[in-house]
């Protein structure tokens, strides 16, 4: 029996401040994929919650949430601090794994731009607890020297007009150190603005995680 989708604002409170994010649960949920989003961005982006509304359509569970306070963001070096980022993503995947609908779910990360560096520092230091990680126009190389402790299966897609990003993510895809894979979406520039580029972008994302998050459905 299918159940309704759940939808709820969850407020985590990490070392220093609180956290705001956007917690939706399909009826019947085979994971769920926390978004580690990029520089200047928020839980509000665009480009990730039309990743996010379809990967709810294949029954994943998606938490979108913001890695800075509004004062933070107002500074511009904090949104490049991936230290301070992925040690949040970190904190926040720990409190969200103690959510009662949730401890049963395995759990993923979608990380864009810089996102994807703190999404590859967190997967490398939570380990087996991070069963996929995918990886959007990502800057790999912020966490150059964490990826080859990087076990969780790990997708990077780009752009293939996005030429110094796709050098970032080759040299990247050599350091990881578990299941791999990079995949150049044609036609499309660095924020997939392109007609189809995003659509694309969501479906590689829905079969890499489908394929990694284990099957076992848990009801909600």
């Amino acid at each position: 029996m299918l159940m309704d989708t759940i939808r709820q604002t969850l407020k985590i409170q990490t070392d220093r401040v609180q956290l705001e994010g956007k917690l939706v649960l399909p009826g019947n949920s085979y994971g769920l994929v926390i978004f580690s989003h990029g520089s200047g961005s928020s839980r509000f982006s665009p480009r990730n919650n039309f990743v996010a509304q379809q990967l709810q359509r294949k029954g994943i569970g998606t938490f979108l949430f913001d890695l800075l306070t509004q004062e933070e963001d107002i500074d511009y070096n904090q949104r490049f601090n991936i230290e301070l980022l992925s040690k949040r993503l970190v904190q926040v995947t720990q409190e969200i794994l103690k959510h009662k609908k949730i401890k049963d779910l395995s759990v993923g990360y979608f990380g864009a731009s810089t996102g994807a560096a703190s999404a590859l520092i967190a997967a490398s230091e939570l380990g087996n607890k991070i069963r996929a990680v995918v990886s959007r126009g990502g800057r790999p190389d912020l966490a150059s020297g964490h990826l080859v402790q990087v076990k969780s299966p790990t997708l990077l897609i780009v752009g293939e007009l996005d030429f110094k990003v796709i050098q970032m993510n080759e040299a990247a895809l050599e350091k990881l150190g578990g299941i791999k894979h990079l995949e150049i979406v044609q036609g499309a520039t660095h924020l997939f603005e392109e007609s189809g580029a995003l659509e694309q972008v969501a479906e590689l994302s829905a079969e890499w995680f489908l394929q990694y998050l284990p099957l076992k459905i848990v009801v909600i």
